[in-house]
């Protein structure tokens, strides 16, 4: 039987926060094909990640919040064989597409298992699950979907054009990462889990976001100039100005009291205007990338 606490640890709605990266495959992907974009949004968000956020929640039985919860609900047994049907349909979408898609979700898959399993706990290494994290729900998921979206084999996470947008995905998550970490330091240090955040502190944490920001913008501001889109440039800053402001009101306050402040409500605030401005970003960029609104006359 499927606990109403378990439909609740699937955190569908976290999805949101990841669908950037799949607008930004879908605006470079030049082989369009209505079917495969549907496939591909369903596996990775309405069954990959939240089989990843249940499984997670399986084994780490967080008692204070969690992204997408504030309260989580106690972890009960069939959570985690939710977590194992969820995978199974993912992949099971992911052969409507093609195996080596379905493989490559059984190894994001497999690679977020090792992040909170006990044996492996990945979670508890802070310069290594940093990188992983921001290395696979960026770069290995934005070739993922791309190869996807594409009909294409393993050899797309080699190639330039897939690897340079890709690597800028992880840059953003890479920032945005260890802000997600601050209101969990007390339950992260109970349990062992060294994560960066915890590493660098408060105040340290929002530094090291604050230079990677800078980075990124840097870093896509270049990317949009090589493919000659300078007007583009401006759109994207218009969409991280938002996002950039809560930021430096947020850290304002964290200066003052970092303790009060490095709170879930904060933390999911910055999530959520980021998952907005980018997704809205990215949905434009494709229709400009694309130019599928010229052909409708727009």
């Amino acid at each position: 039987m499927i606990t109403a606490s378990s439909l609740r640890h699937l955190r569908i709605p976290f999805s949101l926060f990841l669908m950037p990266v799949f607008f930004f495959a879908l605006a470079l992907t030049p082989n369009h094909n209505e079917s495969r974009i549907l496939w591909v949004f369903l596996a990775l968000h309405l069954f990959l990640y939240p089989s990843s956020n249940s499984y997670n929640s399986f084994y780490d039985r967080d008692e204070e919040s969690i992204g997408g919860l504030k309260t989580p609900p106690k972890v009960t047994p069939d959570l985690f064989w939710l977590s194992m049907v969820f995978l199974g349909i993912a992949i099971g979408l992911g052969l409507q597409i093609n195996w080596e898609f379905a493989s490559m979700i059984l190894v994001y898959a497999l690679v977020s298992m090792a992040y909170s399993h006990p044996k492996i706990r990945i979670k508890k290494y802070p310069w290594g699950s940093w990188f992983i994290a921001g290395f696979f729900q960026g770069y290995f998921t934005f070739a993922m979907a791309y190869a996807g979206l594409s009909n294409l084999d393993w050899s797309t996470f080699v190639k330039p054009h897939v690897l340079i947008p890709g690597m800028l995905t992880s840059l953003m998550l890479w920032g945005s990462y260890p802000l997600t970490q601050v209101y969990q330091h007390g339950e992260d240090s109970r349990r062992g889990d060294q994560t960066l955040s915890l590493k660098l502190g408060i105040k340290g944490t929002f530094l090291f976001a604050n230079a990677c920001f800078l980075i990124t913008g840097i870093a896509f501001v270049w990317y949009f100039i090589s493919r000659n889109q300078e007007p583009i440039i401006w759109v994207y800053l218009g969409a991280m100005a938002p996002i950039i402001l809560y930021f430096l009101i947020w850290f304002s306050f964290i200066r003052t009291n970092p303790k009060k402040y490095a709170s879930y409500s904060w933390a999911m605030g910055m999530n959520t205007i980021s998952a907005l401005f980018l997704n809205a970003f990215f949905i434009y960029y494709f229709f400009e990338n694309t130019q599928i609104l010229q052909v409708f006359g727009y």
